[in-house]
């Protein structure tokens, strides 16, 4: 059997580099080869497509930005946690240069309506793990608030909600490109769900 051509997890970054950039329609398979320095066949022959590639690049994504989750909201008081998560959230929206948005966010906007037209039902439901285990590091820092009384409110429901926030600010950050107001919003929305004289 013959040694690969190329080193997997270089032509991963390379890939999902150029996917976060530019979004899966808009990124030839023959751009991540030049990149990559291979041969746009040998990528077929890996990966099967260039959806394929994707998938495989946006799950090692994943896998790594869950591990700087796991790290940011595993300890500190709650207050200090929500905000370690808001934090990292922006600093992740607005990498790049110029910033290159949320690759999830991007992502669900290419997913097709109807089959053969965009991303398809692997790619949507790569999206929809990568929110619930967000959602569930949430949740469990919320819960572990709740137990020692820094938080009151129904740990599932305001997971939830600072997920759904998280998805507004990739949109505004999009629209105007102002991290002061997505800091200013994330302040904001912990303050309403812990108490601004909770500090």
């Amino acid at each position: 059997m013959r040694p690969r051509e190329f080193d997997h997890d270089d032509v991963l970054r390379i890939a999902f580099e150029q996917f976060w950039r530019k979004g899966v329609r808009g990124t030839p398979l023959s751009d991540i080869a030049r990149d990559a320095g291979v041969q746009r066949g040998s990528l077929y022959n890996a990966f099967g497509s260039k959806e394929a590639l994707f998938l495989t690049a946006y799950e090692r994504y994943a896998s790594e930005y869950l591990t700087s989750l796991q790290k940011a909201v595993g300890s500190g008081t709650l207050r200090k946690r929500l905000t370690a998560f808001f934090d990292l959230t922006i600093k992740n929206f607005r990498s790049g240069s110029p910033p290159r948005g949320c690759p999830t966010t991007r992502g669900l906007m290419e997913l097709g309506s109807v089959e053969g037209e965009g991303l398809d039902e692997n790619a949507r439901q790569a999206f929809a793990d990568l929110m619930t285990r967000i959602t569930g590091l949430v949740q469990q820092a919320l819960s572990e608030g709740a137990a020692r009384g820094e938080f009151s409110g129904n740990a599932g429901t305001a997971a939830l909600h600072i997920a759904t926030v998280t998805r507004g600010l990739a949109v505004l950050e999009r629209a105007f490109g102002d991290e002061a107001q997505l800091k200013k919003i994330a302040a904001h929305t912990v303050d309403l769900l812990l108490g601004e004289g909770n500090r």
